[in-house]
């Protein structure tokens, strides 16, 4: 199980010693919720931070596009220092273009889905994709519940990624926490995306553990 913290929950003020606390704490990659107040309510970062952050870090950089009409912004993200570029099914007309776009351009491609979206999709694009996100909570805002029939459309998404035979990634986001951890990992998530749950209880090498301790089963709590 891959841990990628969303900066969303973090300290916008102190972007680059949060990303240090994040590589120092033994994390591998971070996940950058850029929203444009359109396709979601809120507004977040774009890729001018991204770029002065890339020259700080050099964790793994998982950016998730909420934004209307990604593909007009893949080659500035790529530039900025993405390393893999997610894109919404539903903010994207021509999605396979897209997908093929963010691979010219370098990174890692991957399509988000949110709760009402069905799996079919993306079925086709399978082979072209390195992840697929499974939206669990209606994207735009940090803090929200988790949507239990989330946990199932992972598990039918894993069937459809080995049917065939694709290498793509499942993650998940949204209401990620200890306690369902164990239960998404079972059902085929390989990441996960965790933003209040993660950054909301220090210390981060020790919140990392717990993650990790769920993701085996362990009873940690909640």
């Amino acid at each position: 199980m891959i841990l990628s913290p969303s900066l969303l929950s973090s300290d916008f003020s102190r972007l680059a010693d949060e990303l240090a606390a994040l590589e120092a704490a033994g994390l591998k990659w971070v996940h950058w919720d850029v929203m444009d107040g359109a396709f979601v309510p809120n507004i977040t970062f774009g890729a001018p931070v991204i770029k002065a952050c890339r020259k700080k870090s050099g964790l793994f950089f998982d950016v998730h596009l909420m934004i209307d009409n990604p593909g007009r912004y893949v080659g500035e993200f790529a530039r900025a220092g993405a390393d893999l570029i997610c894109v919404h099914a539903e903010a994207e007309t021509h999605l396979e273009r897209t997908v093929s776009l963010i691979r010219t351009c370098g990174a890692k491609a991957a399509v988000a889905l949110n709760p009402h979206t069905p799996l079919d999709v993306v079925e086709y694009l399978l082979p072209q994709l390195d992840m697929v996100l499974v939206m669990s909570v209606n994207p735009g805002f940090g803090g929200q519940s988790f949507i239990p029939f989330s946990t199932d459309k992972v598990r039918r998404l894993k069937s459809m990624i080995d049917a065939c035979g694709s290498a793509a990634l499942i993650q998940v986001d949204g209401g990620v926490s200890l306690a369902n951890t164990r239960e998404l990992v079972q059902a085929g998530a390989d990441v996960l995306v965790s933003g209040s749950a993660f950054f909301g209880a220090p210390p981060l090498d020790e919140r990392l553990r717990l993650f990790q301790a769920a993701a085996r089963g362990e009873d940690v709590g909640s």
